[in-house]
């Protein structure tokens, strides 16, 4: 349902409601061609008036859309993918990061542990003699 966004001023723009999985979809489909959300619904609703004028059946343009989403849902998921194993194989990724850790405490047959130790036992002695002085 439209209305008019005409308050005082001579906008020839007007407000709509959309489903928010629309704009959504138009944000992401927007941002590498730098357009906004709104000129990307734009952008489709000109190209549904091209269609709808072309003669393109209401099953071939279906079948178009249902391509469509699916070429775009598996490269979503592809992106997501890439990203993920990027992620995986960062040199300071928290996996990276655990498995350091555990190989310097294993190779070192528990040194790092009592090294650890040390520096509580340091730390806490100094902490006495501040105490006592």
């Amino acid at each position: 349902m439209a209305t008019s966004g005409k308050s005082g001023n001579s906008s020839n723009f007007a407000s709509v409601k959309l489903p928010e999985a629309l704009v959504q979809q138009a944000k992401e489909a927007a941002q590498p061609l730098r357009r906004s959300a709104s000129g990307q619904i734009e952008y489709w609703a000109t190209l549904g008036r091209v269609v709808e004028h072309s003669g393109l059946t209401v099953q071939e343009a279906r079948e178009a859309i249902e391509n469509y989403e699916t070429a775009a849902r598996e490269a979503r998921e592809a992106r997501i993918k890439a990203e993920a194993a990027a992620l995986d194989a960062a040199p300071d990724s928290l996996q990276s990061v655990k498995q350091r850790v555990l190989a310097a405490s294993a190779s070192a047959n528990g040194s790092l542990q009592a090294h650890i130790r040390r520096i509580v036992a340091d730390n806490r002695q100094k902490a006495e003699l501040r105490k006592v002085a």
